[in-house]
């Protein structure tokens, strides 16, 4: 079989046979949806090929032919045809697979009671992430630039986005349940970013000058260090209790304290617990990006007359960014995640979401507030990631292509 000048023959590749390998026995092994009586429930088990099969024949026909694209393009020898179409399927499955859960919500929706429900399950979710593997994975041996890749994410998310925005989906429990919190949710989201932002500002005030003094002393690395390590190891809700009790004797001792928000409860501990538990990424990513500025630059600066605080801010701190940043990012996230936890000391976010679905034994009610916690990682991630790579040299902007077959 030949498409133009390509002939196609077979070679294996590692990366994405296995991912279709994990496909199959998710397929196989794990149910697509869960069909269940109730939110209280945790339903019965229902495979892919049997959610497929009250749905139209053109949907069952895409479906079929994405996941045979997927298989084929993983043991075709590599051309820049073969990893397009792989890229395309992947990101098409991505599509799809919401539209199949929710096609077949709609159909038990009208043979099931008013309160039964339909939750997604284990092969939807690993599916969805092999297929943003596989793509991924086609894009880097193509070697796209950033902002293909951008752009390509882009539509992905906006069609995704869209799909859900015509209701196609909102017979699955997940969007019933977003539904009843609807006047509660956006606040959540926003709360939750707050306490983020309130912890990374304070972290960048700290973290930053501690990793330059520390640079500037490196006999300050056998104190400083070990102090943050420590810190990474108290587990979080302890520190919350150990921030609890000063925090509420300053609050009774200082009103005005108190009437800034300052409380044994709430966001201030949280917020304060955060800093802790991120500065040390970012004081090791400073004090990295500092030692990687070379000599020479800093002993040009310093026959140019500048002082120390001049090199720092004019010479070293613009050449380390990038490496900082890495740190930043790695702060970021995790904070995203932690943020979640403070939600048990009153501080508010998506973590109150998760938490009451935990206590009131829903599980969709926990997956509405964990999967915004995850998209936000992600994309505060490909945020950082977009940074650094601008800041970087031109040349490592984009990653070399693997050589393809001619």
């Amino acid at each position: 079989m030949v498409i133009g000048p390509v002939p196609l023959s077979f070679a294996w590749n590692p990366v994405s046979s296995t991912l279709s390998l994990l496909a199959a026995g998710a397929i196989a092994g794990l149910p697509f949806v869960r069909s269940a009586p109730n939110r209280m429930m945790t339903g019965e088990p229902v495979g892919l090929w049997l959610v497929m099969m009250p749905l139209p024949s053109m949907v069952n026909g895409l479906m079929g032919a994405l996941l045979i694209l997927c298989v084929v393009t993983s043991v075709l020898k590599a051309s820049r045809l073969i990893l397009w179409v792989q890229v395309s399927a992947a990101c098409a499955l991505i599509v799809l697979l919401p539209v199949v859960a929710g096609a077949y919500a709609q159909h038990m929706a009208l043979a099931q009671s008013a309160i039964a429900r339909t939750s997604l399950g284990g092969a939807f979710w690993v599916l969805l992430v092999l297929a943003w593997l596989m793509a991924t994975d086609g894009l880097q041996r193509l070697g796209t630039g950033l902002s293909i890749r951008i752009a390509l994410w882009a539509v992905v998310m906006c069609v995704v986005m869209g799909i859900l925005a015509t209701g196609a989906c909102d017979a699955l429990s997940i969007m019933k349940e977003y539904a009843n919190r609807a006047d509660t949710f956006a606040p959540a989201v926003l709360r939750h970013l707050q306490v983020v932002m309130l912890a990374l500002v304070p972290t960048l005030l700290i973290g930053v000058p501690m990793g330059w003094w520390v640079h500037r002393h490196p006999s300050a690395n056998t104190a400083v260090f070990p102090v943050l390590n420590i810190i990474q190891t108290i587990p979080s809700i302890a520190l919350f209790g150990l921030l609890m009790a000063p925090l509420a004797l300053l609050a009774a001792t200082f009103p005005h304290l108190a009437g800034a928000g300052i409380s044994g409860v709430g966001m201030a501990p949280g917020v304060i617990a955060l800093v802790l538990y991120s500065l040390l990424p970012v004081v090791r990513g400073t004090l990295a990006g500092l030692q990687q500025v070379p000599k020479a630059v800093v002993d040009a600066a310093l026959g140019m007359g500048m002082s120390p605080l001049q090199i720092a801010a004019r010479v070293q701190l613009p050449l380390a960014l990038p490496v900082l940043l890495s740190g930043v990012q790695t702060a970021t996230i995790a904070a995203i995640g932690m943020a979640t936890i403070t939600a048990l000391i009153g501080a508010g976010g998506l973590g109150a979401i998760m938490f009451e679905g935990l206590f009131s034994s829903a599980q969709d009610l926990v997956l509405l507030g964990v999967v915004p916690v995850v998209g936000l990682a992600v994309l505060a991630d490909a945020l950082f990631t977009l940074a650094i790579t601008l800041l970087q040299a031109p040349t490592q902007t984009t990653q070399q292509p693997v050589p393809l077959a001619p």
